[in-house]
């Protein structure tokens, strides 16, 4: 695999690389027992892992909810996508032929496969590996002071609670079919309803409600 030889990894165990890219629906169209996710569910571990200890060492004033605020900038859906194009992990992604997904589906499978790839690098290879690769493909975006995802809510939260005002989010709507809802959240501060916001899932409607609330709020 070019891209293994792009950043000096010898695999010891191949198949784990070619394991990282196998969606469910590839799997199953062609009877086989295993796709990526397990392999994602380790390498979200290992990603806030090495991201974590990068930012606290960064930085020795930031609080644990700044951390915390900073970590999610970098290991969100968006990041992990630019991450995943950038080095062209989308190349080697397997879906079933006779599958169709959606803009928003493949968007998130390209995101998933960054993880599921230093999942399969953790395994093969240690975490001393895993750091190095992700010093050269994560850690550049840090250091630049990349955004790619906004906390509306925890700034609104933070204004709610500086007043004393009680802030909730109430589902309004939801369509469509279910591997492709679009969710409309409001929300609410003091039983009052200030702002909606749709996405495709409740939490990025809740950002979006929050998001148009801070732009018009009126206490």
């Amino acid at each position: 695999m070019e891209l293994l030889e792009r950043y000096s990894i010898k695999p010891l165990n191949p198949h784990l690389y070619h394991l990282a890219f196998i969606h469910e629906s590839y799997s199953n169209e062609n009877g086989l027992d295993e796709c990526y996710e397990r392999l994602e569910f380790l390498g979200d571990t290992v990603l806030d892992l090495v991201v974590s200890e990068y930012l606290y060492n960064m930085d020795s004033s930031l609080s644990e909810g700044e951390l915390t605020r900073l970590r999610s900038n970098y290991v969100c859906k968006k990041a992990l996508y630019t991450y995943s194009t950038k080095i062209g992990l989308d190349k080697y992604i397997k879906i079933g032929a006779g599958v169709e997904l959606t803009t928003r589906e493949i968007d998130s499978v390209i995101s998933d496969v960054f993880e599921s790839f230093v999942g399969a690098m953790y395994l093969d290879s240690g975490l001393e590996t895993t750091k190095r690769f992700l010093y050269q493909t994560v850690i550049p975006h840090i250091r630049q002071g990349e955004i790619f995802f906004y906390d509306y809510k925890s700034q609104l939260k933070h204004l709610c609670d500086q007043k004393s005002l009680e802030l909730s989010y109430e589902l309004i709507n939801e369509v469509g079919e279910p591997h492709d809802k679009i969710f409309t959240m409001t929300a609410v501060i003091n039983g009052k309803r200030k702002g909606t916001g749709k996405g495709g899932s409740k939490k990025e409607a809740e950002q979006n409600a929050a998001k148009f609330t801070l732009g018009n709020l009126r206490y």
